[in-house]
This record gives structure tokens, sequence and C-alpha cells, in this order.
């Protein structure tokens, strides 16, 4: 995979020219809608930086990374034992208040991510809120050695209600621009809740 090759060889300089980046406002977005000492999964946690935010704050963290060059920066950054592993082996039911998948789910193929979605709202408890975002754009791309899968306004929560038996459901969408001064890239930033499940009285 280039994208696995891209962090492989650069995960130091990523680590650098995102660990520090501000974060706040969409951070204080997603913990205003969790429980007080929360089950949060960073997905894709990058640098550590949002991860050991979380954790400072007084909530249950986990986090992982596909990239074993990132996870290890991670871990040392945020003091967190982070795992390596993709979305799609995201395997748990009902674990986590909370899922921040900041600028990571962007490097799962289009024909993948409704499953990879389906696959977080297993993970989430009733109730829960998941944080997604991605650059915004049509379709899939290369750059500089990375795959992205862009979105567009409505495009997730059109791909939601495809998913079968799925419980994920928009709640906030809005756009962004890149908090990298040398980037101008604009993104699109979803919260995204887990409905209570309907049982049926037999």
């Amino acid at each position: 995979m280039s994208t696995q090759r891209y962090y492989q060889r650069n995960a130091q300089q990523f680590f650098e020219s995102t660990v520090a980046v501000d974060m706040a406002e969409i951070l204080d977005r997603f913990t205003a809608l969790l429980p007080v000492h929360g089950a949060v999964l960073d997905a894709g946690c990058g640098s550590g930086r949002d991860a050991k935010a979380f954790a400072e704050q007084g909530f249950q963290v986990e986090a992982f990374d596909a990239s074993p060059e990132l996870a290890e920066l991670a871990s040392q950054h945020s003091g967190l034992a982070v795992k390596v592993m993709r979305f799609q082996e995201l395997d748990v039911s009902a674990r986590y208040d909370g899922i921040w998948c900041c600028a990571s789910l962007l490097h799962v193929p289009r024909a993948e991510l409704p499953e990879v979605f389906r696959r977080l709202g297993k993970a989430l408890k009733a109730g829960g809120v998941l944080y997604a975002s991605f650059k915004y754009g049509q379709g899939e791309r290369e750059d500089n050695g990375r795959v992205f899968t862009d979105m567009r306004e409505g495009e997730i929560a059109g791909m939601l209600r495809e998913i079968e038996g799925d419980e994920l459901r928009v709640m906030q969408e809005w756009m962004s621009e890149d908090r990298r001064r040398e980037r101008n890239d604009r993104w699109v930033n979803v919260l995204v809740g887990k409905t209570e499940s309907r049982v049926s009285d037999i």
C-alpha cells in the first residue's frame, strides 16, 4: 500500500507537522456530547495529539493507528498504549461512548467505507458519538504517495443511509479550513450519533 509506505518513510516528519495543531474547537464540540470520564477511541490516531488531550480531560482512552512507526511515536507522546491496527480489523461491540476519526478515515478506499462505518457503529454504545473528517472533494485520488477518499457535503449522510440495519445518523456537518498555516485544504466534518436500539416485544 502506497499510503502505508508513505507513513513508514515520513512518520517523524508527519508527527512534527501535526502534533501541535490546535484542534480545541472541534474537540470541544465532540466532548460536549460525551459523558464525564466516558470511553473514547482515537481511531487512526496519528501523532497521538488528540488521544493525549482526551486523557488529560479525564476520558478513558484507547488508540490505534495502521502505521507501526506512527503508533510508536503516538505512544511516546501520549503515554498510552497505541495498538497497530486498521479500521477493517476493528471488531468490538458497544464499547465506546465516542470514537474520534480525525483525518484518518480519508485513507480508507471508498468501496470499503460502508463496512468500516458499520464496524465503527457496532463499537459505539447506544447514544454514542463519532467524529470524522475528510478533505473536500469527490472520489479517490493519490497525492504525494498517499491515497485519499474525498467527500462532499451530504455524502456521508447518504452513505450511512445505505448501510443495512444502520443506526448511525449525521447530527452535525460543517466545513472548515485546514488548521496548518502552510495548507489551504478545506475539510468536511461530521458528528454522527448512534440511535438507541429498537427492541421489539416478543
